[in-house]
């Protein structure tokens, strides 16, 4: 139970990522991928439209991995989180909004609105998760982190399905077409990050505190300390070959995410379907996460992490050969059964190994450096279909990042790196470490 005093701040917390998710589910993920291809990109040939919004998504990423130090030293040195909250939140509301004037063709525009709006999304959620060692208690931190992340599954589920409503039914809301309705729906999505933004802008105090005093620029701490843990992190064997699975098969659950949705509409795929498949992961991945956690618990966190990843593996190769709005429906499922699980483990892996006395600098350097290895995944696949004119050899292309995160994986110790982790930490109880 929650702290009765803190109990107004850790609902605000948790309804922000209630709102923002929104912008995940139906513009990262479901109904702009579609709007896109029919409605952007219309008049470039079917291949171009979805190696352009790879482009895109890699683009995106790209930025905001060059931003996440930055911002991350931003919020550590500076006595203005809520501040930079609130700008970069505002920065994906507009962007969102603005989304609704893409017209036919329009296609640098969506393109450009889709950077911005990802860097608000993103860059906001630097500061927002600062929040969370400040309304939360130390026995309540992982119950009001994991509230945060279920309600976020919700609250962009909820307004998906609201969304999918307003598309297949737009005479219902008065709109002429499922196109109007598409660019309702990005509406809806700033005015619902919005709303539910307001509580926690209103609610949360930040901790007072005097701005530390620093004889450089915030870009030059940032980079600093990216490159201080990354000269340290080579002291962890066991750590570092976790590290490169990582960033290999995360880069393929990650691009997965963002073009699915284009890949099925470019293999001919309704746009409703799609849509419809993307809620259904949303809401298969809620159970299956919590499942994968109590399966680790059975048979170890790393064979159940590589079970998912087999599962990834089936999931690129049927999608290659994948022909109806059934065979979507099937791997979506698929998708929520191991998406969640695939991410939590992954986390809870890589927190075994860290030494306790560099969390925050490692969980820092693992955030960081799975942004940049995620530009990869996307420009790959749109690169792949542009040069052979067929987004099945880009989604096939895929197989790649997970048959090298698995190999990779197979020859991670964790026991060893617990040890090694517990070596850096304190030296003399090393040999205390025991099978996890």
């Amino acid at each position: 139970m929650y702290v009765k005093s803190k109990k107004k701040e850790t609902l605000s917390w948790v309804l922000y990522d209630f709102g923002n998710s929104a912008f995940a589910t139906t513009i990262m993920a479901a109904v702009l991928p579609t709007f896109y291809y029919d409605v952007a990109a219309k008049g470039l040939g079917d291949s171009v439209a979805a190696s352009y919004w790879g482009y895109s998504q890699s683009i995106a990423v790209l930025i905001v991995a060059i931003m996440a130090p930055i911002l991350g030293a931003i919020s550590d040195y500076s006595a203005a989180k809520k501040k930079f909250l609130r700008f970069f939140a505002y920065m994906g509301i507009i962007a969102s909004i603005l989304l609704a004037f893409v017209g036919e063709g329009d296609y640098l525009f969506a393109s450009v609105l889709l950077i911005i709006g990802t860097i608000g999304f993103s860059g906001g959620n630097v500061f927002y998760d600062a929040f969370l060692p400040e309304i939360a208690d130390e026995q309540d931190i992982d119950k009001v982190s994991t509230s945060g992340f279920a309600w976020g599954y919700i609250g962009g589920g909820v307004l998906l399905a609201i969304n999918i409503l307003m598309i297949l039914k737009h005479d219902w809301f008065g709109l002429p077409n499922a196109t109007a309705a598409s660019q309702a729906a990005f509406v809806t999505v700033g005015i619902w990050w919005f709303i539910f933004s307001i509580p926690l802008f209103r609610n949360i105090r930040e901790e007072k505190k005097i701005a530390v005093k620093r004889d450089r620029s915030y870009i030059a701490i940032g980079f600093s300390r990216v490159g201080h843990t990354f000269k340290d992190i080579k002291q962890y064997k066991q750590l570092l070959i976790f590290l490169l699975a990582f960033w290999m098969y995360n880069d393929g659950i990650s691009t997965i995410i963002k073009m699915a949705t284009i890949y099925g509409k470019d293999i001919g795929i309704d746009t409703n379907s799609l849509i419809i498949a993307l809620l259904i992961t949303q809401f298969v991945g809620i159970p299956c996460t919590f499942f994968f956690g109590y399966l680790a618990r059975k048979i170890t966190a790393k064979r159940a992490l590589l079970i998912a990843l087999y599962v990834y593996l089936g999931i690129v190769v049927l999608g290659y050969f994948m022909s109806s709005a059934l065979h979507f429906y099937l791997l979506a499922i698929c998708v929520g059964l191991v998406q969640g699980g695939a991410q939590s483990l992954s986390r809870s892996i890589y927190g075994r190994m860290v030494p306790k006395n560099k969390h925050a600098e490692f969980f820092g350097f693992y955030g960081i450096s799975s942004k940049f290895a995620a530009i990869v995944g996307p420009f790959v696949f749109a690169l792949v279909g542009q040069l052979t004119g067929s987004s099945r050899l880009g989604i096939f292309s895929l197989v790649f990042f997970f048959i090298g995160g698995i190999i990779l994986l197979k020859f991670v110790n964790i026991e060893k790196g617990m040890a090694e982790a517990q070596a850096h930490s304190d030296p003399a109880s090393a040999t205390k470490v025991t099978t996890q």
